[in-house]
């Protein structure tokens, strides 16, 4: 398989702010083959479509004629769905019943999930509180086991990207998620690798005066080379490609993105991503030397997906979404002249149009 450049929709501008088919004509526009579905576009797309607003107004035949609206806006714009993404904090609940309600959940993300005419859901690691998990990896196991056996009765299967982020609860590194990926031991049960996630939790610290970790670049070299010597690609099912910006002030009690109900990290990260390339808004993170692994040490091949959090997503200036696709496209030709890839147009193509001035930094509330 070729490499392949995607983006996130979500990254796109937030779905009570910006409207889905203006964000994926932008996609288009700027040169992306994929989209990774984020659920919450899907759901904001459906309030319109059916006039309401609140999912418990919604019925799951609504969802599925949402999908499918959104299938036919994707494919009318050469766009294939990555995948549907986050099904979030499942794995560990210590409330049963609330993990059996998780999983009739599930099925009907499976159902979505065909309609759109995608083959992946991406689970991130649980990031709930502690006393509403159990910590118990084999139930986590048995839990994220309970999906994947669901995903290989349908046709075609469906196939689960397992992800770390730098402020789960329990597995908030890559070696962690490969061990659960590797005790589920399922062929449809795999890994989805982010840069930011891995550089996040090794080699960055927010609440931090230089913003990293003690000993951060020993750290995260030793994590790359863990990474090349102990993924196997077969499991690798997607990228995402995302820095993040080096904050003037720690991210600490008065800074303006402290949040007192979320770790720092995630407050970092729903605020201050940046795409890759973006020094000069910040971005100080090695994620060349993370995609270069994903590339070259465990030769990865597939979908690059341009995943960005930050809080411009929500501006309601109508600019957004073509700034976004514009950076986003820019992330990739960068990313594919600094590795040497070839996409699948066999080609470094051209740098979109330079010709959207807009600086979210102009609208920050400080």
């Amino acid at each position: 398989m070729p490499q392949r450049a995607a983006i996130a929709s979500m990254s796109l501008g937030r779905a009570w702010v910006h409207k889905l088919p203006n964000k994926l004509d932008q996609a288009a526009k700027y040169g992306f083959e994929g989209i990774e579905m984020f659920f919450e576009d899907i759901e904001y797309f459906a309030f319109d479509m059916f006039h309401v607003n609140s999912p418990s107004d919604l019925t799951q035949d609504n969802y599925i004629d949402a999908a499918s609206a959104i299938r036919t806006l994707c494919n009318d714009r050469g766009l294939e769905i990555v995948c549907l993404q986050p099904f979030m904090n499942y794995e560990g609940l210590r409330d049963r019943e609330a993990h059996a309600r998780r999983l009739e959940q599930m099925k009907l993300w499976l159902r979505i999930a065909k309609v759109l005419g995608t083959t992946i859901v991406q689970i991130p690691s649980s990031m709930l509180p502690e006393e509403e998990l159990s910590g118990d990896v084999d139930e986590m196991v048995q839990d994220l086991q309970e999906v994947a056996n669901l995903g290989l009765q349908e046709s075609p299967v469906i196939r689960f990207a397992y992800e770390s982020l730098a402020w789960g609860t329990f597995v908030d590194t890559w070696e962690q998620c490969w061990k659960i990926v590797e005790m589920v031991d399922r062929p449809n049960f795999g890994v989805c690798l982010d840069t930011y996630n891995i550089a996040g939790r090794v080699y960055a610290d927010p609440t931090a005066a230089e913003g990293k970790t003690p000993d951060a670049l020993s750290n995260i070299m030793a994590s790359i080379e863990r990474l090349r010597n102990t993924v196997n690609v077969e499991k690798v099912f997607f990228v995402q490609v995302v820095d993040a910006e080096k904050l003037e002030q720690p991210l600490i009690e008065g800074h303006q993105f402290y949040n007192p109900v979320q770790p720092a990290r995630m407050s970092w990260s729903r605020n201050c991503r940046l795409f890759y390339g973006e020094q000069d808004r910040g971005g100080y993170l090695p994620v060349k030397e993370i995609a270069d692994v994903f590339l070259n040490g465990i030769g990865f091949e597939g979908w690059w997906s341009m995943e960005l959090f930050n809080r411009c997503m929500a501006f309601e200036d109508p600019g957004i979404p073509e700034e976004l696709a514009r950076r986003g496209m820019e992330s990739w030709i960068k990313l594919k002249r600094d590795l040497h890839i070839v996409d699948a147009n066999n080609d470094d193509g051209d740098i979109a149009p330079n010709d959207i001035q807009y600086d979210y930094r102009l609208q920050l509330k400080l």
